[in-house]
């Protein structure tokens, strides 16, 4: 069985390779899990190599191949390679651990409640005005959130649905200027419209991908996009 560290890395190694055709390198692993250095991905690596889940190829920089997949490493009804969402459930109180999950440094559950501010709405489809000052708050426990500063989003529009994105959820980012290709990030583009999409980078320019093929991917110069955060987790009233 593998601890939930082990179950994070095993599954962002599979969506890299899946997304890129190459593993990520031990820096994006570090990120990725929010981790303080290096040596825990190497723990993670060794660990998952001794249970048989990946496999080291020698003489070759960034090889690892994945040899097999825990049954709940890919959820029924869940595509391999997209994002999948933290569910927090609001009217249940449950909280539905996934692999795009940003945990605190140690995997202790942590009592404490974390408020986070509501920045208005964010557009998963034609995109909006930009994001607004604070609307309200919302209480999360701090291991759906990780390190960093964050801010929470209202969903508008069903441009991310593949990637388990509904209209009326509420999303909870990151904030950072960067994010890694593949990575569901807030643009704000031409410092006028914020949108939530797919992050993808095609040389010079960049692409904001929608999960959903009704919507057309935007191209766009570097210069019209500025990345406001990373998508995180996700809270869904029922």
């Amino acid at each position: 069985m593998l601890t939930r560290k082990q179950h994070e890395l095993l599954r962002f190694i599979q969506q890299r390779l899946q997304e890129d055709g190459v593993p990520p390198s031990f820096d994006e692993m570090k990120e990725a899990l929010d981790l303080r250095s290096k040596s825990g991905i190497h723990r993670l690596i060794t660990a998952l190599e001794e249970r048989g889940f990946i496999r080291r190829m020698p003489n070759r920089a960034r090889a690892l191949e994945i040899l097999k997949l825990p049954e709940q490493a890919v959820p029924n009804g869940v595509p391999r390679g997209r994002f999948n969402p933290n569910v927090i459930e609001g009217s249940l109180g449950r909280v539905r651990p996934v692999a795009n999950h940003q945990p605190a440094a140690n995997d202790e559950p942590a009592s404490e409640i974390v408020s986070i501010p509501v920045m208005g709405r964010i557009a998963a489809g034609t995109p909006i005005s930009a994001i607004q000052n604070r609307s309200s708050t919302i209480s999360l426990p701090p291991d759906m959130l990780g390190s960093g500063e964050h801010f929470a989003l209202e969903v508008r529009g069903d441009s991310m649905i593949e990637a388990g994105i509904n209209d009326g959820d509420t999303v909870i980012i990151r904030k950072q200027d960067s994010a890694n290709n593949g990575e569901i990030i807030v643009a704000l583009i031409d410092d006028e419209e914020a949108t939530l999409k797919r992050l993808r980078k095609r040389g010079s320019s960049i692409a904001l991908e929608a999960a959903n093929p009704a919507y057309e991917t935007r191209v766009l110069g570097p210069d019209r996009v500025r990345i406001q955060g990373r998508l995180v987790s996700l809270f869904r009233r029922y």
